[in-house]
């Protein structure tokens, strides 16, 4: 008897160690100490030593249920962008630049091939980002999941200036509440998806005219979770503050856009504001999904929700706009107890 008899395969893991490098290596930054296969990673500080007063921030997530989609489809490389970006845009919604990513893929056989389409997938989402891959772990773990499949999940670190930092502080009556178009469903509310569609090939691989797209229904529940971070760095560019801001994840609006507010402040939304993709009708439609429910769970079209002073509007827009994203004016900061209406 011996390790790989036992079912973990040590000669795949160099593999894929091997076979992961290069994707590593492009998401260097000039802060990364070391190279890849030690026992941590370093990374150097001294860059950001002018910051009045340095704030660390951190997030961590994994892509949940969606990875189903990924087992079914046999497709793998875009489910670690949605990994980095369920991290970075956490990170992002602070003020923060990410600096550092690491991942973990836990799985019932270690594939080399597999897991680097799983990495290649990790270091997209860290170059968007503009975070360095640093470090990560892949478990093989016989017997725990089934051979053909995996987890991922991931931690990333970034940094503010405390004076920078987005808090809610500033927030007034009157402001503004801007939202960021997203690519579709991100990696929230899966479980429910899974629940409405028949998690076949057939369907997966079938093409509807509700979804007004010449993509399948597949590649379109599979649609990587857009990364903001470069969206938020043109609007601080622009010399734009931006008050609160709100990733909309799991929760969707009625759990997430109170988090944004301060006490004694509302949110109210209208509804007719911006393009609800197809997809989401497609759920509520065949699901028999009330429309609570749905604003409850999905994101609905707007993947980070900003509030800026009403000057700033036109200067936001623009700036998202040239950071290759599509903003919409969905709202306002009204008087009232901490929540959101959508009307």
């Amino acid at each position: 008897m011996d390790y790989k008899k036992a079912g973990v395969d040590i000669e795949a893991g160099y593999k894929a160690v091997e076979l992961m490098k290069k994707h590593v290596e492009s998401t260097m930054r000039d802060e990364v100490l070391g190279g890849i296969g030690g026992f941590s990673g370093a990374f150097s500080m001294k860059s950001f030593a002018s910051m009045e007063e340095p704030v660390l921030v951190s997030g961590t997530d994994g892509v949940g249920t969606k990875l189903k989609l990924a087992f079914l489809l046999d497709k793998h490389d875009t489910v670690g962008i949605d990994c980095v970006a369920m991290c970075v845009n956490d990170i992002a919604c602070t003020g923060g630049e990410p600096l550092f990513f690491l991942d973990y893929i836990a799985c019932g056989r270690n594939e080399p091939e597999k897991i680097e389409q799983i990495v290649s997938g990790v270091a997209n989402g860290c170059r968007l980002s503009g975070a360095a891959l640093i470090g990560g772990e892949t478990a093989e773990m016989p017997g725990f999941y089934p051979v053909d499949e995996y987890d991922l999940a991931g931690f990333s670190v970034g940094i503010v200036d405390r004076k920078e930092m987005i808090d809610g502080r500033d927030m007034h009556v009157g402001d503004a509440l801007i939202g960021i178009a997203s690519s579709g469903i991100h990696s929230n509310g899966f479980s429910l998806v899974r629940s409405v569609f028949s998690m076949t090939e057939a369907t997966l691989m079938s093409k509807y005219e509700c979804l007004e797209s010449d993509l399948t229904l597949g590649e379109t529940l599979l649609a990587p979770t857009k990364i903001y971070v470069k969206a938020l760095k043109s609007i601080k560019a622009a010399g734009i503050k931006i008050k609160a801001c709100s990733h909309i994840t799991g929760g969707g609006f009625y759990e997430n856009v109170p988090r944004m507010l301060k006490e004694r402040t509302h949110a109210r939304i209208s509804l007719d504001s911006f393009v609800t993709p197809p997809v989401f009708m497609m759920i509520a439609r065949d699901g028999n999904v009330d429309e609570h429910v749905m604003y409850n769970t999905f994101n609905m079209g707007i993947g980070m929700v900003l509030c800026v002073a009403p000057k700033d509007v036109d200067a936001c827009m623009d700036a998202i706009t040239g950071a290759g994203e599509t903003p919409y004016v969905i709202g306002e900061i009204i008087s009232g107890d901490k929540g959101v209406t959508l009307c």
